[in-house]
């Protein structure tokens, strides 16, 4: 019984350890030299950029370039709008702008649309890896995610204005988010910009995020990017995509740490939201894999912020035609709205009236 007793806790042990998630060591290509921290995460910068993630979501590009939307408000007030990048063809959105409370540029970029959320969905449950990343031995990303930053004219506007801001305001910090589909961009947004400027402060934050490549990529990742943070929401479905096998961790999609996991306790009237901090595998059990990741509305709300368009249906653009001496058109039809970082954004709007009047 004595001699059984110890197989019994070897073999526990050995499944402890097979699914703690650990990174994998990769031989990386690249000279950067990067220290290894775990992120810390903080709460009221994490309410700040969910509303940044929300606002991201606008359709009417007058109102998101102003910063005069709904969403333009409350904890992001005051907020800059640099460029905002429009890739027509593809339904893909994003911002850059300055956030002089945070001493931070901060880029956003959209998630999927709500109407193409369930066929998106049922599509990640098939995808396969399919590029090796290059500068990192082993390393695979998903195609349609890596594409969607690195093959569109969101890369160039993102660079662009990102240059822009640092030639005017100097090597300040630089925040990158996103919810759904937006956080897989931003977390290869924030590994491009971290390699292309070395030593410079690159933070990410995504909400809802899904799984955008193999183990030897987290590990990589989590050595260029270590100021990371996945946040995730009660059982919602988008972090468990595509799918985890257990068995097969050097081949199967792996998250790159570090989930910040929200989840509600208690009964009745008493249930309070618990912000819980996950351990530094990028797959702790005890997180948001220790449920069923089955709804689609936690994914569409996250600490009480809408993450989603403002209407439903196809992609859809609203903008006034007085705004259209900021527009920048490709011969594809895709659109980038710019403006004079020395005109701030009530010079901006009087502009805009301005241009009215003379129409």
């Amino acid at each position: 019984m004595e001699k059984r007793g110890w197989m019994i806790v070897a073999i526990i042990l050995c499944l402890i350890i097979d699914s703690s998630g650990r990174e994998l060591k990769v031989k990386a290509k690249h000279t950067h030299q990067h220290h290894h921290h775990i992120a810390t995460y903080n709460h009221t910068l994490a309410r700040i950029l969910v509303e940044y993630a929300s606002a991201v979501y606008m359709s009417d590009l007058t109102e998101l370039f102003t910063w005069t939307c709904s969403r333009c408000d409350h904890l992001t007030k005051g907020f800059e709008i640099i460029d905002l990048i429009i890739d027509v063809k593809r339904c893909l959105q994003a911002f850059v702008g300055v956030a002089k409370d945070l001493n931070a540029i901060v880029i956003a970029f959209r998630g999927t649309q709500e109407s193409s959320i369930q066929n998106w969905v049922e599509d990640l449950y098939w995808k396969q890896l399919d590029i090796d990343y290059p500068g990192v031995d082993n390393a695979m990303v998903h195609h349609g995610f890596y594409s969607a930053y690195y093959n569109t004219t969101l890369r160039p506007g993102v660079l662009n204005a990102v240059k822009e801001a640092m030639d005017s305001y100097g090597k300040i910090n630089i925040i990158v988010t996103g919810h759904s589909m937006g956080g897989a961009m931003a977390g290869f947004c924030g590994l491009d910009l971290s390699l292309a400027l070395g030593k410079q402060n690159v933070q990410v934050m995504t909400f809802g995020q899904p799984r955008i490549g193999n183990a030897a990529f987290a590990s990589y990742y989590s050595q260029v990017v270590p100021n990371t943070i996945r946040v995730t929401n009660g059982h919602d479905i988008v972090p468990h995509l595509p799918p985890y096998y257990h068995y097969f961790r050097q081949k199967t999609y792996h998250h790159f740490p570090r989930e910040v996991w929200l989840y509600n306790i208690g009964l009745g009237s008493l249930i309070y939201t618990v912000e819980k901090v996950c351990d530094n595998s990028g797959e702790d059990p005890k997180c948001s894999r220790s449920v069923a990741g089955n709804s689609i509305s936690d994914h569409l709300t996250y600490y009480g912020v809408e993450m989603r368009c403002e209407t439903s249906g196809t992609c859809k653009i609203i903008m006034d035609p007085r705004i259209s001496a900021f527009v920048r058109k490709d011969l594809d039809g895709n659109l980038v709205l710019s403006r004079d970082l020395s005109a701030p954004n009530l010079k901006l709007i009087t502009e805009l009236d301005d241009l009215g009047s003379a129409l």
